[in-house]
């Protein structure tokens, strides 16, 4: 599989073929991420409360996201890997953002960046394009602003909002973004702004019209619990097997019935090392 890049995905948009996103923050998720042919990876700043435990995403580092960027990047080596910026990395000064930036791809081997804002981000987005790093916008429902938003909402209901977004994207298009993550609008404006730029858009609780979707990977195999958002369709429900095949392991090693004779490795002690450092399995 060719890996995408931003004309490529860009292409897409002109020949009307939709792009897939799927979020992974690890190597063996990205190994299966990039197994299905997804076109691209998100490894967004959601890893805080999907795999870190946060309530939100603010507490997320920049250390953070470079570490499971590298992660996946390893995973998922011929397929286009977006790495976002966390709150509080794009913010204080273009000098520290376009630091903070090249760090996911020099060091997390990303191809690009995710920051969310609209047009008040359009010179940083700018900045960061003329620097060679290509960036993903994110307007909408953007979770780093939660507090200011009041909560997670869905954003462009009224005349006033939905007229802010489609200048927001159209700024962004202009400041050189390759694609924009739109969350949780209105279908219809999803659609419209969708018309209006010729950059892919990228969905996620935003309605079908968009030129592709995203989903993150804990919702989309049903292993997160709890109440979920509307718009997330569950395409496996793992978290119910999860717990079932481990509650069986724990029953069988509390009865004796884990390791049977054939599991029990049968070689010699001092080969084990040898095994492991070659990736071979004990048996």
């Amino acid at each position: 599989m060719a890996r995408m890049t931003v004309n490529t995905i860009k292409e897409k948009k002109a020949r009307q073929e939709k792009v897939t996103m799927v979020t992974a923050y690890d190597y063996p998720s990205a190994r299966l991420v990039e197994e299905a042919g997804i076109d691209m990876i998100l490894v967004g700043d959601s890893l805080g409360m999907t795999v870190l435990g946060y309530d939100t995403t603010l507490p997320v580092t920049m250390d953070e996201v470079v570490y499971h960027t590298k992660a996946v990047t390893r995973g998922a080596p011929q397929t286009f890997v977006v790495g976002d910026m966390p709150f509080l990395s794009y913010h204080r000064s273009l000098q520290e953002t376009i630091g903070n930036a090249g760090r996911l791809l020099q060091e997390g081997g990303a191809q690009a960046v995710k920051l969310e804002g609209g047009r008040e981000r359009a010179a940083t987005v700018k900045a960061l394009t003329e620097a060679g790093i290509p960036v993903l916008g994110h307007i909408g429902l953007t979770p780093q602003s939660v507090h200011s938003l009041g909560g997670y909402k869905v954003q462009g209901r009224d005349e006033e909002q939905a007229q802010r977004l489609i200048q927001d994207a159209k700024a962004l298009e202009e400041a050189g973004a390759f694609g924009l993550v739109l969350e949780c609008i209105p279908a219809q404006l999803a659609q419209q702004i969708s018309q209006v730029i010729a950059i892919p858009t990228i969905g996620i609780g935003a309605g079908a019209a968009c030129d592709g979707q995203v989903l993150v990977w804990h919702d989309l195999l049903g292993i997160t619990t709890g109440k979920k958002p509307r718009f997330v369709k569950q395409y496996a429900a793992l978290h119910g097997n999860i717990v079932e095949a481990l509650k069986a392991y724990k029953g069988e090693v509390e009865e004796g019935q884990f390791p049977q004779q054939e599991h029990t490795f049968k070689g010699r002690v001092e080969s084990i090392p040898k095994l492991y450092s070659r990736g071979g399995v004990c048996n």
